[in-house]
């Protein structure tokens, strides 16, 4: 296997495709809190399809697929995919700052281990 190198314009796209990603987590909590508690899945449907963020949600993610594979045209699947993992690290915090969720000290020392998996990987 090759010891293929991140250039930084890599990087910086392939971390602002896991920014998008936690974005989207936050447009589709958004998308369920609209949603009635306890309806039923066709009502639920109904509602679905009256709900701004859930089609905000649906074109982020569908440009985000695109870009997915425009970016793995130039990089390599094994060196890009660990990036991911930044969505698992800022979706919590997002959740902290946008619904106010806890976050616990548990959470951030295991985003920490997520982050120095990814500083291997990358480094």
């Amino acid at each position: 296997m090759s010891d293929h190198r991140l250039g930084t314009a890599q990087i910086l796209l392939l971390a602002g495709y896991a920014a998008g990603m936690a974005g989207g987590q936050v447009l589709f909590k958004l998308v369920a809190q609209r949603l009635t508690p306890g309806a039923g899945l066709a009502e639920q449907l109904i509602e679905l399809a009256g709900n701004a963020w859930f089609y905000a949600a649906l074109v982020l993610y569908g440009a985000l697929a695109l870009a997915w594979i425009w970016i793995l045209t130039f990089t390599p699947l094994s060196r890009a995919y660990p990036f991911v993992a930044l969505a698992f690290a800022l979706t919590p915090f997002l959740g902290a700052l946008v619904f106010q969720e806890a976050v616990s000290a548990r959470l951030i020392i295991g985003v920490l281990f997520v982050l120095c998996g990814l500083f291997f990987v990358v480094g």
